[in-house]
């Protein structure tokens, strides 16, 4: 550059300079001086996820306070201290740290944004696709749904399990408990529900303190199998403070309460509860509250209640979505009596119990049917399904009972030796492999098919094979084109035809 140039430049910078200086001379006369003042706290112990903080400015339960950079929630309120649940990086934490107020509840984001991503609980992305670009927040802690504001559970959640499906049906805006021993498959199960519902149907899978290479295969077998588009994840690891994992289950239910509120059915999976109230007692014993049996506090059945409340049909006012719970909780060697699980029991509308017998035996889904209730039933069935399935679940509980004395060699009358008969090929024709979801025409068709007069003579070993041509063969007749499978009401000649059909299509195969 020539020495012309530059000083050409030169001028050219210290006129801009002026123009600039002269703008903020006119701009002065109109500036208003504004007084912003906060009292900032700081930190005087933490240990453990909690830390003690003094001299906050009117703090209250719930807030969400700033410890230079790690978010907290303040969680005990005294006078002299406040003891907060910390969020974040809790290694990042020392005595001394400033504690800024920020003046709110802890909230999430929300919206149909969420669909197809991996969050935390706090919305903080975890699949490395971005932040998110919802519109609105939601408090994590929301209120249930007022009485007036809800309507009866009566429409039908197809899960995709023929077990289920036809013994245990589930209506949506249900809270159905699926509980079992370890390794008895409650998680695949319910992973199976998730990847099998309707396009229309979102999914929430909630991963509360998970281990991180489980949460890991749990999320990738939802994709391949299509399950982000059209639903999300929420996922904390084992390695998270416990007061994130605490948070999980809550902040879930709020995303899918405002997905509901738009009219859309949420189906949400808390993968596990036991984890959570571990959680709920950490903190407990950190904060220094009383606990009772089993050295859970003793507000441990309203943190499951408050949260499993929230799951309902809403009525129109409210939007007419619904959000349907599938809360998991494991047993200890069968045992049902235990303090968590009787709580879940006594809060949910039905459970389905896994068995560890039924696992060794190669059952799967491994579903104690006997052990296994759901409180709503019929109420929310297909009116066809309901017909048909009538006394099936009766008739299978009946078989379970007499192979119970057979086992023993106890002589059977000829009547009692066939329900035994029938119910072993039952069995065999209930078990379903992962990721394979029934449609309602084929529950129908299995349905008709295992409750046919030749059903008990099959080949106890050609049982699958046979029952998947009756199967297709039940389908392409044309009585079970003429019977609508969702029709609001059934016709007593078109369900004698099919039950005909599948009489005489099962003795021939």
């Amino acid at each position: 550059m020539s020495t012309e140039d530059s000083g050409w430049w030169e001028d050219r910078a210290r006129t801009v300079a002026r123009h600039a200086l002269d703008a903020l001379r006119d701009c002065l006369p109109t500036l208003e001086p504004i007084t912003v003042s906060a009292r900032v706290g700081h930190i005087t112990t933490v240990a453990d996820g909690v830390a003690t903080a003094v001299a906050l400015d009117q703090p209250f339960a719930g807030e969400l306070v700033d410890v230079d950079g790690v978010l907290g929630v303040a969680e005990d309120v005294r006078e002299q201290h406040t003891r907060l649940v910390l969020l974040g990086d809790v290694d990042g934490v020392e005595a001394g740290d400033s504690v800024r107020p920020l003046g709110r509840p802890v909230d999430v984001p929300a919206g149909p944004e969420l669909i197809g991503r991996v969050v935390d609980p706090l919305g903080r992305t975890l699949d490395g696709r971005g932040r998110l670009h919802t519109r609105r927040r939601l408090r994590a802690e929301g209120l249930p749904t007022p009485l007036i504001e809800r309507e009866p559970v009566s429409r039908p959640l197809r899960t995709g399990v023929f077990s289920i499906d036809t013994m245990l049906p589930i209506g949506r805006g249900q809270r159905q408990l699926v509980i079992g021993d370890r390794s008895t498959g409650k998680t695949e199960l319910c992973l199976d529900i998730l990847a099998g519902l309707d396009a229309d149907t979102i999914g929430v899978y909630v991963a509360i303190g998970r281990r991180s290479s489980d949460a890991a295969a749990h999320i990738r077998w939802l994709r391949d199998e299509g399950f982000f588009q059209h639903g999300f994840a929420v996922v904390t690891d084992a390695d998270d403070p416990v007061g994130l994992i605490h948070l999980a289950p809550y902040a879930a239910t709020a995303m899918a309460e405002e997905l509901a509120e738009r009219g859309h059915d949420v189906v949400v999976v808390y993968d596990d509860l036991t984890t959570h109230a571990h959680a709920h007692r950490t903190l407990a014993l950190l904060m220094g509250r009383p606990v009772g049996r089993e050295a859970h506090p003793v507000d441990v059945f309203y943190a499951h209640a408050r949260l499993l409340e929230r799951a309902t049909q809403l009525g129109p006012a409210r939007g007419g979505g619904s959000i349907t719970a599938f809360p998991i909780v494991e047993t200890q060697a069968g045992d049902l009596t235990g303090y968590i699980p009787t709580n879940l029991v006594s809060i949910t509308d039905g459970q389905i119990r896994l068995d560890a017998g039924l696992v060794a035996a190669d059952l799967v889904p491994a579903v104690d049917v006997g052990m296994s209730v759901s409180r709503v039933g019929g109420k929310a069935q297909l009116p066809l399904l309901r017909r048909l399935s009538g006394s099936f679940k009766n008739r299978y509980a009946q078989f379970l009972e007499l192979e119970s004395f057979a086992r023993f060699g106890t002589r059977l009358e000829a009547s009692a030796q066939a329900v035994v008969d029938w119910g072993r090929r039952v069995r065999r024709a209930l078990r379903q492999g992962r990721g394979v979801s029934r449609s309602w025409e084929d529950t129908v068709a299995r349905l008709l098919a295992v409750q046919a007069e030749g059903f008990a003579r099959l080949p106890t070993d050609d049982v699958d094979a046979l029952i998947e041509r009756a199967c297709e063969q039940i389908r392409r007749h044309p009585a079970f084109g003429t019977a609508l499978v969702d029709a609001p009401s059934v016709d007593p000649v078109v369900l004698e035809g099919l039950r005909r059909a599948a009489d005489r299509i099962v003795s021939e195969s």
